[in-house]
């Protein structure tokens, strides 16, 4: 019976994603996405038939094993990208440092302005930092590890969302500057997305990713406290 429910939770959640794509090559929205519309699909349908969080639970080692091939495929539009990237070695590198003070500063600016507690500010400061390097940081900026994971969760959706929209809205169409933006403020569901806009995007979004983590994981210990 458990395998059962494994392998129908399995198929779901690559259904959903896969129909996600069709869906949104159709219709092209913030809310057709496929992290978004994935997901929601996949709660829709999981919810009603009676598989329980636990049970989904043993679904996800065989799709978290999925994450190893899939980071590792990252290489080939990087090496494919390899003479454009290092030809924008400083502009790229400069826009990813403005890009990780800003998103750093604004959260933890905006959540001072709505008198939230000190352990709130220093957990969403690190949102846009992937998900394993913010688990291990959190506690170093006085944050809660779970806070800080929910608020990484809901930064990568919403930035794999929205991100392309507003960047349309404001007319930027740079595939360089669009990856190096999802990467650096949407971590991996912005790189994600970024794949799925073309090679170059995927390629800087994977480079921005890993770079605003380590930046983020040496500045956030010292600029946190000094918004008080």
């Amino acid at each position: 019976m458990m395998a059962w429910v494994t392998w129908f939770s399995i198929a779901i959640t690559l259904g959903a994603y896969a129909l996600s794509r069709v869906v949104a090559r159709r219709y092209p929205s913030p809310l057709t996405t496929p992290v978004f519309f994935g997901t929601v699909l996949t709660i829709l349908i999981l919810a009603p038939s009676g598989v329980r969080l636990a049970d989904y639970e043993l679904a996800k080692p065989a799709m978290i094993f999925l994450l190893g091939p899939a980071t590792v495929s990252l290489a080939v539009p990087l090496y494919k990208s390899r003479r454009t990237l290092l030809a924008n070695t400083l502009p790229a590198f400069v826009g990813l440092v403005v890009g990780s003070l800003a998103t750093l500063s604004a959260a933890v600016t905006l959540a001072k302005l709505l008198g939230l507690p000190s352990v709130i500010r220093a957990s969403i400061s690190i949102k846009s930092v992937t998900a394993p390097i913010a688990v291990e940081l959190a506690p170093i900026v006085h944050g809660s590890p779970t806070l800080t994971i929910a608020f990484v969760v809901a930064t990568g959706m919403i930035g794999a969302m929205l991100g392309p929209w507003l960047m349309n809205a404001v007319g930027i169409h740079d595939p360089l500057a669009r990856g190096l933006a999802l990467g650096t403020i949407s971590h991996g569901q912005g790189t994600a997305q970024a794949v799925i806009e073309g090679e170059l995007q995927g390629a800087a979004a994977g480079i921005a990713m890993g770079l605003a983590a380590v930046f983020t994981s040496v500045v956030a210990p010292l600029l946190v406290p000094l918004f008080g």
